[in-house]
């Protein structure tokens, strides 16, 4: 055993002992915590998919999803380059368990099959969703969600290996509807956080977000 060899042993022990704070894991997931989104694009055919994710996030007025490549959606948002971002609240966690384990593929590919997946011709039927028309783009919006974010696809970036099968879909956001009750009183244009608790998702599992901790420098600036 050379000296590298013995002083990465001696970290990991010293990690791993009794008393350390950390120790070292290999997660099957990183799903640390992120807003439960329906993702909804056009098919082929003219009829509306409706897709649940929990791998996104903010920059301006752009959002990025983290998604399978060989999802139905990512080929949707490939050929007709929109969607509407609904974001669900708490409310609306039952419908998006509703939605686990569909495709909008037909016939289901090999890979989603072995998971138990099923096709769903009409995913805001099974859902309990009602398509509403976007002004913008053509996919509808889930009326029931407080948010609905009309996007237009900028670009897919491949993520990871060949192996991997993800991709990171920039959104730019072109038009922004919120349901009036989730709105700071006397303030047109700001979303009041007690008053919509989104959807969150944990490593795979259901959380809504608990009560405000602390107030925040930041918010004050803006």
């Amino acid at each position: 055993m050379d000296a590298t060899t013995v002083a990465s042993a001696a970290s990991l022990d010293a990690v791993d002992c009794p008393d350390a704070v950390s120790t070292t894991i290999d997660p099957t997931i990183l799903y640390f915590g992120t807003p439960v989104v329906l993702v909804s694009t056009t098919n082929e055919n003219g009829s509306a998919n409706l897709a649940p994710i929990s791998s996104i996030w903010w920059l301006g007025h752009n959002a990025v999803i983290g998604m399978s490549s060989r999802s139905h959606t990512v080929a949707n948002l490939r050929r007709q380059g929109e969607c509407v971002l609904n974001l669900a609240s708490v409310d609306q966690v039952d419908a998006v368990d509703r939605l686990a384990l569909t495709t909008g593929s037909d016939p289901v590919p090999a890979y989603k099959a072995a998971i138990g997946c099923r096709h769903v011709r009409d995913k805001f039927a099974l859902a309990g969703l009602t398509p509403t028309p976007a002004e913008v783009v053509r996919p509808p919006r889930a009326a029931e969600c407080p948010v609905q974010l009309e996007g237009l696809v900028r670009a897919v970036h491949p993520v990871g290996g060949p192996d991997d099968h993800l991709v990171a879909v920039e959104v730019a956001v072109a038009r922004t509807h919120v349901h009036r009750e989730i709105l700071r009183p006397g303030h047109r244009h700001h979303i009041d956080p007690d008053r919509w608790r989104p959807l969150m998702m944990s490593f795979l599992e259901f959380y809504g977000l608990g009560e405000r901790l602390h107030p925040s420098r930041l918010a004050d600036a803006f």
